[in-house]
């Protein structure tokens, strides 16, 4: 993926404006909307800089520095030896889910790979120190989307991440773990096999460079971009003031899905869900709650196995199913009769099955015997 990028002066370009010091990714976007390109950017005047709005002393001295830094061809030099990819926003590799959030990470490290089936992507984070309970339910709710075909994303944290990452693992499914260190400083250290295991079936990323190490500040703005590349967000487990509510705040700003698993009432680390179950999360008692709520993509996806879909739902459908909402053109109505004839099923069953469409919210029926995608 890097190998032709690492000789591409405007992708080094891209990668130094992203890493230059002071300089955010809310004012990294609007350093491209004025100048248009990265190359743009450092070739501006100060007074040309200082006319973009939010942009602070310290970006107007480090974008100069930035263009012409050494540390930046090093440190991709590192991430080539190290197998560690390198994706800027506006590739077509880049995650869609995440590039549509306000502030996407300029840049993203990558150990493993991102897939287009990645796009189906859930959540799971809650707290660090989780009750027995919590590890279980993120572990049986992880295996249940993995078995859907949705990708988990989590944060490799102890507790509830890391048993969600094992979940969706031993169920043979992929999982993507966001990092606050950088990819080859993984954290906690304990953790490292599973971030091996991560990379070999998923992805392990991160905005830092590779070798980042943690402290307190990096752990907060990573919880975006979890929120970020996933539909919807599952909370298990998390007291008052938890981190994961953090996670489940970004998601419901971001315009995604947010779920709560309740817990015991006299558990503190239930609290936390229980308020966010009464502020309006979906509650989950098992994981075809979240399946059901899991509404259209934002553009169609393509599943491992290579079929296209445009709604989460499909990933439940059995064959009769699926070849009935295969003649519903994707444009415009259909007409039922049709459906009949394209499928040669028995009118009966086609109406069954446009039923079941319609109660996954994949379809809808109009006047004069119509169906519709939603």
């Amino acid at each position: 993926m890097t190998t032709t990028a690492l000789v591409d002066e405007a992708f080094l370009a891209h990668v130094r404006l992203a890493c230059a010091e002071g300089v955010g990714d809310i004012v990294r976007r609007r350093l491209l909307e004025r100048f248009g390109a990265p190359q743009a950017v450092f070739a501006a005047s100060p007074a040309e800089l200082a006319t973009v709005e939010g942009i602070s002393r310290k970006a107007l001295a480090s974008i100069p520095r930035a263009a012409a830094d050494p540390a930046i061809e090093r440190m991709m030099s590192q991430c080539a030896a190290r197998g560690v990819d390198l994706l800027v926003e506006g590739m077509a590799s880049y995650p869609g889910l995440l590039a549509r959030i306000d502030d996407p990470p300029g840049v993203l490290f990558v150990r493993g790979r991102l897939e287009p089936c990645d796009a189906m992507a859930v959540a799971i984070v809650g707290a660090r120190h989780a009750t027995a309970y919590g590890r279980r339910v993120a572990w049986q709710l992880a295996g249940g989307l993995a078995r859907a075909g949705y990708t988990v994303v989590s944060g490799l944290a102890r507790g509830i991440d890391a048993a969600a990452h094992r979940g969706a693992l031993d169920a043979g499914g992929r999982t993507i773990a966001v990092l606050g260190t950088g990819v080859c400083e993984i954290y906690p250290p304990e953790h490292a096999e599973l971030a091996t295991d991560i990379s070999a079936r998923g992805a392990v990323i991160s905005e830092a460079p590779p070798f980042t190490k943690a402290h307190r500040g990096v752990f907060p703005r990573r919880n975006r971009i979890v929120s970020g590349l996933s539909l919807g967000t599952v909370i298990v487990e998390a007291a008052e003031h938890s981190g994961a509510l953090i996670t489940a705040r970004l998601a419901g700003e971001q315009g995604r899905e947010v779920f709560a698993v309740p817990g015991a009432i006299d558990c503190r680390m239930a609290r936390g869900c229980h308020r966010l179950i009464r502020d309006g999360a979906r509650l989950v008692e098992s994981v075809d709650d979240i399946l059901a709520e899991l509404g259209p993509l934002f553009e169609p996806a393509t599943t491992a196995d290579g079929r296209q879909v445009h709604s989460p739902a499909e990933l439940m459908l059995d064959d009769v199913e699926r070849q009935v909402l295969t003649a519903v053109d994707l444009r415009e109505a259909s007409d039922i009769d049709g459906l009949v004839e394209a499928t040669g099923l028995a009118a009966s069953q086609v109406l069954a099955t446009i039923g079941v469409l319609e109660m996954r919210r994949i379809v809808r029926r109009l006047p004069g015997s119509r169906v519709a995608r939603i």
